[in-house]
């Protein structure tokens, strides 16, 4: 009875992809749009064939028009997205975009960001009618994160307003914590982040982070994730659970990376069953890893939505996450199919 099994609050950019240059070197750049909780969406839509919604703001020039014509493309719901007038120099108000340089061997992959004063970032309390969207079109499943969380202040509490309407009309709440240093420096660092965190976790149903992204008070223990270590998040998970019992299912993922391109991947989940370890993927080949958290919130969060398990979901997250980090720009570009195929161990062999 829900017309969106999905829908994302956050912001959406234009990212500039210089391919197999440094940004600092190259004369081109290939564009993609992108932004944490988009991608989530978009996978959902595009390769588990979800309806999907996105709230969203852009600044209404150019720039903006191709950031929408890209999500055309990817088929997500437009219908929330607010357009903001454009001031002609972006004083004002602007879009988000960034660049990202792919790493390679021992030199790491490096993003730039440019998204101070975005249309999104202003957005206000009030200013969005969820009880609308929740009750009177009807949502499955809210998803957002700590990004969206970063962008300000008033972006915090629209998060808070969001997650409130949709716990009264009985929404699942979905949140990837997804820190980001650059955006949290001026509020607060680590510690603003977790604090935001615990002040949203009691509405959280599905929370993807691990321990540290809940801390009290940040140290180094609480920051280093239980590399492939079930006991660990096994203790990790009880913790949380103790303080959070609203939370259904907590989620990460675990990557150690060899090199740029080559990764072990994989990911742990934890509910009232217990404990749950993903298929690992060792000695991953990596193409573009940004997205591949994202594209395992997806492939989670289809999982559970389809009554699939709790054991087949992970698997089905972290085998989309690692086909997704084999194609360039920030989204999925893979089917359910394959995604089924390569989640039953089958080699890469050509298909004909």
């Amino acid at each position: 009875m829900c017309r969106w099994d999905l829908l994302c609050l956050g912001e959406v950019m234009l990212r500039f992809d210089p391919g197999d240059e440094r940004i600092s070197r190259t004369r081109s750049f290939r564009v993609w749009e992108g932004g944490g909780e988009y991608n989530v969406a978009r996978a959902l839509r595009r390769c588990f064939d979800q309806r999907t919604s996105i709230v969203t703001a852009l600044a209404d020039n150019p720039v903006g028009r191709l950031i929408e014509d890209l999500m055309l493309q990817g088929g997500t719901d437009l219908s929330h997205l607010v357009w903001v007038p454009y001031d002609g120099v972006g004083t004002d108000t602007r879009n988000g975009i960034y660049f990202l340089e792919r790493g390679m061997g021992m030199r790491h992959a490096m993003g730039m960001m440019d998204r101070g004063h975005t249309a999104i970032s202003q957005i206000e309390p009030g200013q969005i009618d969820w009880d609308h969207i929740f009750g009177s079109e009807g949502v499955r499943w809210f998803h957002t994160g700590g990004i969206m969380c970063a962008l300000s202040p008033s972006a915090s509490e629209v998060v808070v307003e969001a997650m409130t309407a949709a716990k009264r009309h009985g929404v699942v709440v979905s949140y990837d914590c997804n820190y980001r240093p650059s955006l949290w420096k001026d509020r607060g660092g680590r510690q603003g982040a977790c604090d935001m965190n615990r002040r949203l976790a009691p509405m959280v149903d599905i929370f993807l982070g691990h321990e540290g992204d809940l801390a009290r008070e940040v140290g180094p223990a609480s920051l280093a994730p239980p590399w492939f270590d079930k006991e660990s998040y096994t203790a990790m998970v009880a913790r949380v659970y103790e303080e959070f019992p609203n939370i259904k299912v907590i989620a990460t993922t675990v990557r150690k990376a060899k090199t740029a391109n080559c990764n072990d991947w994989g990911a742990f989940a934890g509910n009232a069953c217990g404990v749950f370890e993903s298929k690992k993927f060792y000695d991953l080949d990596i193409l573009d890893r940004v997205g591949g958290g994202d594209a395992f919130a997806a492939g989670l969060f289809y999982g559970l939505m389809d009554d699939r398990g709790m054991q087949w979901a992970l698997d089905c997250g972290v085998t989309h996450g690692a086909l997704t980090m084999t194609t360039p720009g920030d989204s999925s570009m893979v089917s359910l199919n394959e995604v089924v195929y390569a989640m039953g161990g089958n080699g890469a062999g050509v298909q004909r």
